[in-house]
């Protein structure tokens, strides 16, 4: 059966029936998104919407066309999903839905055993279809029959029961109350604190004492201090506030000269700085991993992360945006643009949906001969599932709910997570995915030209496979969100375009990333060094930067004054370079 469920939003009749028509849409939006627990902009500042996600935007209209091919129409990069939104309003998380318990025992279906034990889901599950399940077996369509004994051998069935959500008891939040005269730099050493600092003093002088008895002894070289190495993080952060060119601009006469702070230390003890600085001197006898010079400096930014706060239930893997700066981009030449080397290593992190919080970091090199470098991983299946188990191995048994990209997303990825209480819900490409024991019927595109809003679902066990239409086919894998619970996505031409809520759950979540994403990118350190381990050095300031700022909002402090990013930024530089009190608050 097929509901034809696409735009919804076209009619009104009559003087303002169409404008009349949207600001209810507009209505509805907005009460759906204030009944949902997520934050505001979580840079305090209102901006454009993301349109570099390949699978949601809220624009008002779609920035796709329908496929042409197969293979297009199988990108996430050719369609997209919008919906309305205010301005500043962040993005919906599905509405929690109570599930009736079911009566004892076990119960077949989906060619397993469907009684529940563990994981967090104790209710067990009946193939009785409910009114809601009718309601959402009225918007599916129908698959290939020939396929469909093959399938159910396999264990997909068209036979949807209800699945009741993954129970999620820890609180989350910031784990420490800051006073509210809390500085920026109270939240930035939350991440960063002195003995960080002082590690970083004593490895610099110890190299630059090494290299001198190599090299030959530099006399315009003294040995470095903690007041000039904060002073020294503070030119570098700078740079992601004021977007210069160069950091050595500071103290020019052009353009991104900034004498205000230019004055505390001069160019050429920068420079000497810069030139012997280092997190890890020297590699120890045991150390084969090529990240040597920096992995302390990961593993103490960790702990920080995982002592300051603990994340929601929904979280993302992704990669974020760690490209050039578009400021530098647009005023470097594109003789200089070739002198860049690209990129020797990949950012991965683990992301809370709910406040932006980067919760942890996962850095592959590109280059190295180990099993798990990328060069040999990067042609095959299992780079991505590795990143993802890398990701999530501090998460097991806490019913976290997290979302993929086509990249992560496959069976048998998800159904080992579920062993370990972890829950999934990704996007799929048959191009980009791990396809391996998914069911053909749900892969392959009908001939039949579709309608927005229209889908079926087959499922195995907990797992359930979703192609729902949308301007294109969209394929979702997930074990989180119950298949017979239905949601809708809003958009301000169309209304309201029905869907599983997994659907929903993925379009508002990673929306959210994006909208991060597209603030986050902004505030990055400028600085570009050749070295690797100093990029991945300066990219993890960056982070760590925001997400004391996100701890910042969420804090007292924040009400006594209400900072940007930028302004928390520039405060952030002062109290490093000592222009600003810095007494302990705490």
């Amino acid at each position: 059966m097929m509901a034809e469920c696409g735009g919804g939003g076209g009619g009104g009749g009559g003087v303002g029936g169409p404008r009349k028509k949207a600001l209810s849409l507009l209505e509805a939006a907005r009460s759906r998104y204030e009944s949902l627990q997520i934050s505001d902009d979580v840079f305090g500042e209102s901006g454009q919407d993301s349109s570099g996600n390949p699978f949601y935007s809220t624009s008002a209209d779609s920035r796709s066309s329908s496929a042409a091919s197969s293979e297009d129409e199988d990108d996430p990069t050719t369609s997209s999903i919008s919906c309305s939104s205010a301005a500043s309003a962040p993005p919906p998380q599905p509405l929690a839905r109570e599930v009736e318990a079911a009566p004892e025992g076990p119960v077949r279906g989906g060619g397993v055993c469907c009684f529940q034990g563990g994981g967090g889901r104790c209710v067990p599950r009946v193939e009785e279809a409910t009114c809601g399940q009718r309601q959402l077996q009225s918007h599916q369509l129908p698959g290939p029959m020939d396929e469909e004994d093959e399938e159910e051998r396999g264990g997909w069935t068209q036979t949807l029961r209800d699945i009741p959500p993954p129970r999620f008891e820890d609180t989350s939040g910031p784990t420490r109350k800051m006073p509210p005269s809390a500085s920026a730099m109270d939240f930035f050493q939350l991440f960063v604190p002195d003995n960080v600092l002082k590690n970083m003093v004593v490895q610099t002088n110890m190299y630059a004492k090494k290299y001198q008895e190599r090299f030959g002894s530099d006399g315009a070289w003294a040995e470095v201090t903690l007041t000039e190495m904060k002073t020294f993080l503070g030119y570098m952060i700078s740079t992601s506030i004021y977007h210069c060119e160069s950091v050595l601009s500071i103290w020019s006469s052009g353009f991104y000269s900034n004498k205000s702070i230019a004055l505390v230390m001069s160019q050429s003890r920068f420079e000497k700085i810069l030139k012997y600085f280092h997190v890890v001197a020297f590699r120890s006898s045991q150390t084969t991993h090529g990240l040597y010079k920096i992995q302390p400096f990961l593993d103490s930014l960790q702990y920080g992360f995982d002592s300051a706060f603990r994340p929601s239930q929904t979280q993302v893997l992704h990669e974020p945006l760690i490209d050039e700066d578009p400021v530098f981009i647009a005023t470097c030449t594109e003789r200089e643009l070739r002198k860049r080397k690209k990129r020797k290593f990949s950012l991965w992190v683990r992301q809370c949906s709910s406040t932006g919080f980067i919760s942890q970091i996962y850095v592959h090199l590109k280059e190295g001969g180990g099993a798990d470098g990328l060069d040999t991983l990067k042609n095959k299946p299992q780079l991505h599932s590795m990143v993802a188990k890398s990701l999530c191995r501090n998460a097991a048994g806490k019913n976290y709910i997290i979302f993929t990209g086509p990249s992560i997303t496959s069976l048998p990825l998800f159904e080992e997570f579920e062993k370990q209480e972890i829950y999934c819900c990704g996007l799929l490409s048959s191009r980009k995915s791990d396809c391996t024991g998914l069911p053909l019927s749900m892969l392959n595109n009908s001939d039949v030209p579709q309608v927005r809003g229209q889908y079926r679902i087959k499922v195995k066990g907990n797992m359930s496979l979703i192609c729902w239409y949308n301007k294109g086919p969209f394929r979702f894998l997930t074990n989180a969100y119950s298949p017979v619970q239905q949601g809708v996505i809003i958009k301000r031409k169309s209304g309201e375009i029905p869907c599983p809520l997994a659907v929903e759950a993925f379009a508002a979540h990673l929306s959210y990333i994006c909208k991060y994403d597209d603030k986050y990118s902004k505030y990055f350190i400028s600085h570009k060094p050749n070295k690797t381990w100093q990029q991945v050095f300066w990219f993890a300031i960056s982070i760590a930067i925001n997400n004391a700022y996100i701890l910042y909002k969420m804090s007292e402090a924040y009400h006594v004054k209400r900072y940007s990013r930028a302004q928390f930024g520039e405060r952030l530089v002062k109290e490093l370079l000592g222009l600003e009190d810095t007494s302990p608050s705490h």
